[in-house]
This record gives C-alpha cells, structure tokens and sequence, in this order.
C-alpha cells in the first residue's frame, strides 16, 4: 500500500503540479481510504519526503547511467550533467519537488540517505577532476577545501541552472538558434567550455 500511495503520489505531481498533491488526492488516487496515507507517512510532509527519497535514489542511477567506467574525469562530469538535465525533462514534477525544501523534512533518514548519495555522485566526479589537475600543475599553495567546494558549487550550478531554464522554457529563443533545436547540443557546448 505504501508503493502505490507513492505511486499516485507521483502521478498526481506530474499531473497536477505540487499544488494538487494532498493525501486525499494521493489515497483517492491509489484506491485506498484516507486514512491510509497517515498510518503510512503521518503527514503531506512526510508523504512529499518520501517521494523526493525515491526521486534522488532514481536520479542518482540517472547520474551514473552514462558514465563508463574508463571515463576520464571531464567525460564523467559531462556524462552526470547529462543524466542530470535528462532526469529533469523526464520528471519535471518530481525535480522540482526534490529541489524545493520547504516542503521536505530534512530529517527524514530516507530523505537524507537519497540525498547524500546523489550528492556523492557530483562532489565525487568533481574530486576526480580536481585530483588530476592538482597532479598536473603540481604542489601548490591556497585553500584545497574551499576551492573544491567552489569547484562542486560551479559544476551543480551550472547543471542545475541549465535544467531549471530548461524547465522555464527560458532556453527556448537560443535552442531556436540551432541548426537542430537540440537541448543536448546546447549542453555539450556548455560542459565543454567548463573544462
């Protein structure tokens, strides 16, 4: 029964928007009573942190489903910006849940599990990149732990602004300009430039 309140939980999101999701709506939906969603999740709260759990657990898969394993750490990086804006697109809904906290309690282990393992994708591939130019311009002086969270900050920014846009139709009058209209196009010449 949790599955399939979770499950209508997600449709009526895609559907409707954040705005339409309660737990009525989520027990109508999956055909139980509305009692159900309580015992199960205790409150909208709890049902919405529960949802962007899942939502970060399949978009951490969604991260690492175009990396290879012999990637160098700039082809990483551009193959998890893919997978990032990809999931975006594909669940706008659920993105956007994911992604805006007031409506999540943070203190959901399930919620901050999810959450820490898809960060550990990014901050992971930015290290390996970080790794191997600190080895190729050698020892040097500065902030190592500051200019690595720079370093995640600048790579989860611009990743995340592109799909936000995406998501805005904002890119629209530039994608407008390509010979193909392709997002993906646009993307590769963005991650391109930030190696």
């Amino acid at each position: 029964m949790r599955q399939a309140l979770l499950d209508a939980a997600e449709g009526i999101l895609e559907r409707d928007g954040i705005q339409g999701l309660t737990l009525r709506a989520a027990a109508r939906d999956a055909g139980v009573s509305h009692a159900a969603p309580k015992n199960h999740f205790g409150d909208l709260s709890g049902l919405l942190s529960d949802l962007a759990a899942v939502g970060f657990e399949r978009f951490r898969a969604e991260l690492l489903s175009r990396v290879r394993p012999d990637d160098p750490p700039p082809a990483r990086i551009a193959a998890i910006g893919h997978g990032y804006v990809a999931f975006a697109r594909a669940h706008p809904g659920l993105f956007l849940l994911m992604f805006r906290g007031e409506r999540l309690d943070a203190s959901r282990p399930a919620l901050r599990a999810a959450l820490e393992g898809a960060f550990a994708v990014l901050s992971g591939a930015v290290d390996a990149g970080a790794d191997t130019a600190a080895a190729a311009a050698g020892p040097g002086g500065g902030d190592a732990g500051l200019a690595r969270l720079a370093d995640i900050a600048a790579a989860w920014s611009l990743v995340h602004g592109f799909a936000m846009l995406l998501l805005d139709g904002r890119l629209k009058p530039l994608l407008a300009r390509l010979p193909d209209g392709d997002e993906t196009t646009l993307l590769d010449a963005v991650l391109n430039r930030r190696r």
